[in-house]
Parts: structure tokens; sequence; C-alpha cells
């Protein structure tokens, strides 16, 4: 099973896909926990130029070209190998990141990110979990553990955007879940972590 988790910046997807990959396997299941981008060793590289703050100019296409060649390799080498030996899979951020960000966001027409999408055999995940929150209330706790901690501050990129750029992230979020309703699982992350994550077990009882 595909399991991805989506949101805007400082949404708490990172606590809540941690704690779900030690729910999984505290269950007896054979779990892989990765990210986009990031997940291969090439993914690394390129998240260092995707998310470092300041340096050259991108263009949202070449952004979105860049995503889409993390998520190829990440597919081919790491997702769909695991998926075929009957692991679970959850991902940090996926495509419908790149439908909110680069499209949504950037201004690149859906139409086109699909067709490339699908002449690169990306695949939809099986359940998707939103964590929706507030972008001013995101963007402060972003912001807030950028100033704490180095290494988060240096792929603090996207936290050095305008309001209005997170607003439009967040609206398409919730269009897709409105569009893929079966698929995508909207959770408010303005709770207490403690409690949107019972929420969350919740749903992977259901689903595993």
């Amino acid at each position: 099973m595909f399991i991805t988790f989506e949101g805007i910046e400082g949404s708490g997807k990172s606590l809540q896909i941690a704690r779900t990959h030690e729910y999984l396997l505290k269950k007896g299941r054979s779990c892989l926990m990765t990210r986009e981008p990031g997940g291969t060793g090439f993914g690394r590289e390129l998240r260092d130029v995707l998310l470092r703050p300041g340096g050259a100019a991108r263009e949202p296409w070449g952004e979105l070209l860049l995503y889409l060649a993390d998520r190829h390799q990440h597919l081919k080498e790491v997702i769909e190998p695991s998926l075929r030996r009957g692991e679970i899979v959850l991902c940090d951020r996926y495509h419908d990141a790149t439908r909110a960000y680069q499209g949504a966001a950037r201004g690149i027409a859906p139409e086109m990110i699909e067709e490339i999408s699908r002449l690169l055999g990306v695949i939809e995940p099986a359940k998707t979990i939103l964590l929706d929150l507030d972008p001013e209330v995101g963007l402060r706790r972003a912001r807030l553990r950028n100033s704490l901690d180095p290494a988060a501050a240096a792929e603090g990129r996207f936290e050095d955007e305008a309001i209005s750029f997170h607003t439009r992230v967040r609206q398409a979020y919730l269009y897709l879940a409105e569009t893929y309703p079966q698929r995508i699982c909207v959770i408010s992350a303005a709770d207490d972590p403690d409690a949107i994550f019972s929420r969350i077990a919740a749903l992977l009882d259901q689903w595993i």
C-alpha cells in the first residue's frame, strides 16, 4: 500500500509520518518511510538545489522538471520495488505537492503537469493524508523551527515565499481533496499532535 502525507509548510507532516511509521512497525507491518525530494541519492542532490534558500534564479518550469526527475528516479529505485515486495510505503510529499506548488502556486497548467507525469509513469498513491492548516499559522511554525534548527533553515526556500503563495497552495490542496475524496483524507493540523495522530491511527486501522 502506498500512502502519502501532504500539507503546507509547518503542518507537521514529518512528525506525523514518523509516528505512522513507528505505529505500523509495532503492528508487525513491513513498512518503508521515504520523502520527496530526496528519497534517493540522486534526489538528495536535487533536494539541495530545490530547497536551499537563495542561490540562482529558478523558472517555474525548471523547478517542475527537477521535481519530476526526482520523482521518476524515486519511483523506479525505491517506491515501485518496495511495493512489489509487499511493503507499505509512506512518502512525505509526492505528486499532489507538485500539483499544488508548481501548478496552482507557480501557475503551470495542470494538464501540462499531468501529461508529462503520464509519460513518466507517475502512479497515484492508494491513500493520502492531507494535514490542513491556516498558512499564517503554518509559516509561523516553520519559521520558528528554522530559527532553532540550522538543518531546517538550510532547506527553508519555500518559507521565504509570500503568504499569498502559501494560500494558493492550501486552496489547491483542498480542491484536490474535493476532486479525489476516496483517496485524500483531510485532517486538521491545528490540534495537539497526539490528537492528530489518533485520527491518523484510526484511518490506518481501517485501511490496513
